[in-house]
């Protein structure tokens, strides 16, 4: 068919839409919302989905982490202290004696302040005591300054790194490289200014929720040796362990290397998690597959109902035209094979549009339309000219 085929075939339909208004208006409607409903329930996973796989990345898909299972209060504390001392950097020696392919690895000691100057102007920020390689574990950029050497790690000198949401919560918009903060009784020099990170209003995978940019990063010692926590009491020596793998280990049999370890010093507390981020991304991935069948499937209840309004609509259509269908029909019967000949010779060859080049939504829209459309059609298309002429 040529491009005027093709006008003049629209403008007709255009024509025949525009002479039932609120017909077609109402037709359109149950397309409209069905292709609205398969289109903002995808985005809407997709988008959610998406958010948790970045996280899920972003803490490292060769690293293992290690998250202690603190006890809430000293009756609970005494009952795990029968069995286990606790997460401590024993265990992390004894990991990295017992694992191979360990590319790096350091403890994490956490706890939140009881005040801080400047005073922050949203939630107080949480200090992270850990050691240099963190950086590289955790994949940490600096939008300013640096990070701190182990050297100043083992030295536990007063110096931290800021998150981003730290600084504007402490500092607002000004530079703070070389100023300094007071955590509880200690003032730490501010050394660098970490990039933001992505975070999650809700955990993930015994991953407690925290904002990722709300951080003050410091020496693990110097956590330990210079800053006072009012309940270090009940808490264990360290609370997390943070393992990077070589790109040879398989992260899975690693991570059963470790519980093994660890069941063995803690005695089968139970006080601990093994989080593989390599496994939870596989996970994701999965319950994303899943999550987008099943929200197709319920969006298309809407279009399912749309697509037999349609068809409905065409064979009222039918009925109501079956006279100019019959002339019609007899008009192509004689004319049919000349035209598709011509047709043929004036296009010279087949065109094929490609389904990538289709919008989703528009692509939806089309194929319930064919779906619906076919069956009012073939019974147009198969009435006898003569018998349909003299309908009444």
């Amino acid at each position: 068919m040529t491009w005027a085929s093709y006008a003049a075939d629209l403008s007709q339909g255009f024509d025949n839409l525009l002479l039932h208004k609120l017909r077609s208006l109402l037709t359109m409607l149950g397309m409209i919302f069905g292709v609205a409903a398969v289109v903002s329930m995808l985005s809407i996973g997709a988008g959610a989905q998406q958010q948790v796989m970045a996280f899920i990345q972003q803490l490292g898909v060769r690293n293992l982490i290690v998250e202690a299972r603190e006890a809430a209060n000293w009756p609970d504390l005494q009952k795990v202290r029968k069995l286990s001392p606790g997460l401590t950097f024993q265990d992390l020696r004894i990991i990295q004696t017992s694992l191979d392919g360990v590319a790096a690895s350091t403890a994490r000691k956490r706890f939140l302040p009881a005040k801080a100057n400047p005073k922050p102007q949203r939630d107080m920020p949480m200090v992270y005591g850990v050691a240099a390689s963190y950086a590289d574990i955790a994949g940490l950029r600096l939008a300013q300054g640096r990070f701190f050497t182990e050297e100043e790690n083992e030295q536990a000198a007063p110096v931290c790194v800021l998150g981003e949401g730290a600084k504007a919560n402490l500092f607002g918009p000004r530079d703070v490289v070389g100023e300094y903060v007071k955590i509880n009784e200690q003032w730490l020099r501010i050394i660098g200014v970490a990039s933001p990170q992505l975070s999650l209003d809700s955990g993930v995978a015994r991953l407690p929720p925290q904002d990722a940019n709300n951080l003050i990063y410091a020496p693990i010692q110097s956590v330990i040796f210079r800053l006072e926590e009012t309940m270090s009491r009940i808490k264990d020596e360290v609370d997390g362990l943070y393992l990077q793998l070589r790109p040879e280990v398989d992260s899975l049999s690693a991570a059963e290397v470790v519980r093994g370890v660890l069941d063995m010093t803690h005695r089968k507390a139970g006080d601990f998690s093994v989080i593989v981020p390599a496994e939870l991304l596989a996970q994701e991935q999965k319950t994303r597959r899943v999550f987008g069948v099943v929200m197709v499937a319920l969006a298309s209840i809407s279009l399912l109902v749309g697509g037999i309004g349609i068809m409905n609509i065409m064979l009222a259509s039918i009925l109501e035209r079956t006279r100019e269908i019959g002339i019609r029909r007899a008009l192509v019967f004689l004319f049919g094979t000349g035209i598709s000949r011509v047709i043929a010779w004036l296009a010279g060859w087949s065109t094929i549009v490609t389904l990538t080049s289709i919008v989703l939504a528009f692509a939806v829209s089309v194929s319930v339309g064919l779906v619906f459309g076919i069956f009012p059609a073939t019974k147009a298309a198969r009435l006898d000219p003569v018998e349909a002429i003299r309908y009444e």
